[in-house]
């Protein structure tokens, strides 16, 4: 009788630590939150298209691992508003389940539901906001930063074009955190490369009417007009440029962030020449092309961005490192095993994550194809240069990351 109360006290706390370790995956469920834009400026460039490649990292996972994890994805829009962005972030996290949000274009957004995700300790991949300070100053436990940032893009297409002469500059930028970045680590590049910042005006987000900003860039004489902005702001920047005779007159734009889908807005009669930095593109590979090709059929016909490619591939490993911990409700161990774990995906091959949360790959400085150069659609850019992933990014050292020791 002693012997049959010892084995059912026995299997009775098995099931129960069964229990307890099942339930480290909070509630039962990965719950995935993609926070984007998904009706201005930056929709096309992240917005829908980043939640159909959410959905194919899920089910691509699901597939390849057999895992046993349940997954589950909401969405919202963050309107390109802090205030918004954070408020869902918060309510996401304290009430209906969201265990890491992923995406969040918009610098001054994604700083402020870093902040909030450091409090809950929960996760951000963030694939789309670009300002560097989100690994520097701005650093936490909680988040990675996937896809590209400000000091990558000042350090390719900035670092190019002054090694071109063109030795003075004049930026037109987007007047938030990303913009500032922007315009802040381009400049660093200019005057350490020996050229000379000439002046900057700001623009309010969303702007339609460029003309008294781009009159004010052409008085400069200025011989780079570096474009601090994204999306639809750079598509109308550079198209009504083009109507000034900017370019004809003998200055030149420098796209400092242009995405793919920029290029098909603009098409290449306008945008052929513009050199940009990137670190996916979808022609660079057979494998690259195989997924692209997957997600244009799931996204009408559109090739993926290099953001919307990140947040494939920053989902993938984020479910990789709660399998390998069989727990997601503590944030900083999930992020602290992601960056244990090496990183290694069709579209961004090989790489790490440091400690700062930077992850690291390589970038490519291309230019975009004569409308004569181009045999298919989007095939776009022609690549001049391989940036090696241990010099695309900011140096460890240099971040000002209190994580950093």
């Amino acid at each position: 009788m002693k012997r049959q109360t010892l084995c059912a006290l026995i299997a009775g706390l098995g099931a129960a630590l069964g229990g307890a370790a099942h339930a480290q995956i909070s509630g039962g469920m990965v719950k995935i939150g993609v926070l984007n834009d998904m009706a201005g400026p930056y929709a096309d460039l992240a917005g829908p298209g980043s939640v159909v490649a959410a959905r194919m990292a899920v089910e691509d996972y699901l597939k390849a691992t057999k895992s046993k994890l349940k997954i589950e994805i909401v969405t919202a829009d963050h309107q390109n508003k802090p205030d918004v962005g954070s408020s869902i972030a918060r309510k996401w996290y304290d009430s209906d389940g969201v265990d890491m949000i992923l995406d969040v274009p918009t610098s001054s957004v994604a700083l402020a539901v870093n902040e909030v995700t450091k409090e809950k300790n929960k996760v951000m991949v963030n694939s789309t906001g670009g300002t560097a300070d989100l690994t520097g100053k701005a650093c936490t436990p909680n988040t990675v930063h996937w896809t590209y940032d400000t000091w990558m893009l000042a350090h390719g297409t900035g670092s190019a074009v002054v090694k071109q002469g063109g030795d003075t500059w004049f930026f037109l930028t987007a007047d938030y955190a990303f913009g500032h970045a922007l315009e802040r680590d381009t400049s660093d590049v200019v005057k350490a490369s020996g050229g000379k910042v000439l002046g900057s005006v700001k623009v309010p987000l969303g702007t339609s009417d460029f003309s008294s900003f781009l009159l004010q860039a052409q008085s400069s004489k200025a011989k780079i007009i570096g474009l601090a902005n994204a999306g639809s702001d750079t598509i109308n920047s550079i198209k009504q440029a083009a109507e000034f005779g900017i370019v004809k007159g003998g200055q030149k734009m420098a796209g400092l962030l242009v995405f793919l889908s920029d290029i098909h807005g603009l098409g290449l009669q306008t945008a052929q020449g513009l050199q940009v930095t990137t670190t996916f593109y979808w022609d660079l590979n057979d494998a690259t092309r195989a997924w692209s090709k997957r997600f244009a059929a799931a996204h009408n016909g559109r090739m993926p961005t290099m953001v919307q490619a990140g947040v494939y591939a920053g989902l993938q490993h984020y479910l990789k490192a709660v399998d390998a911990l069989q727990a997601d409700s503590d944030g900083a161990k999930v992020v602290a095993k992601m960056k244990e774990l090496p990183t290694d995906d069709p579209l961004f091959g090989k790489g790490s994550i440091r400690v700062d949360g930077r992850k690291i790959h390589p970038a490519y400085l291309v230019e975009v194809k004569k409308p004569g150069e181009s045999k298919y659609a989007y095939d776009y850019y022609k690549v001049l240069q391989t940036i090696p992933a241990d010099k695309a990014f900011r140096p460890l050292n240099e971040g000002n990351c209190p994580l950093v020791r």
